[in-house]
């Protein structure tokens, strides 16, 4: 099991020797955008918090991927009274 973040986007990823890369998303953040190492977009396309349960059976690793509803709005108003108008759009709607 190799757990992984940073990218914000929920996944899996089986590897030949039977490991499982899980990056279980972003709680707090469902989208940005960064121009380091180069410009891109990361977007999850809802602004539902995301996390993962890992858990390991006979035949292996696997991950359960939850998407959660929460106050989003209040979350987005926070972002703008602190002028973080890019925060506002990505928390209520999971673009950029």
């Amino acid at each position: 099991m190799i757990l992984c973040g940073h990218t914000h986007v929920p996944r899996a990823a089986a590897l030949d020797d039977g490991r499982l890369i899980v990056n279980p998303g972003s709680v707090g953040l469902q989208a940005y955008a960064d121009d380091q190492p180069h410009p891109h977009r990361i977007e999850t396309g809802t602004p539902h918090a995301r996390y993962a349960m890992v858990s390991r059976t006979a035949s292996g690793w696997h991950a359960e991927f939850h998407a959660v509803e929460y106050d989003w709005h209040t979350a987005a108003a926070t972002a703008a009274a602190r002028g973080r108008d890019d925060w506002t759009v990505a928390l209520r709607t999971g673009r950029c």
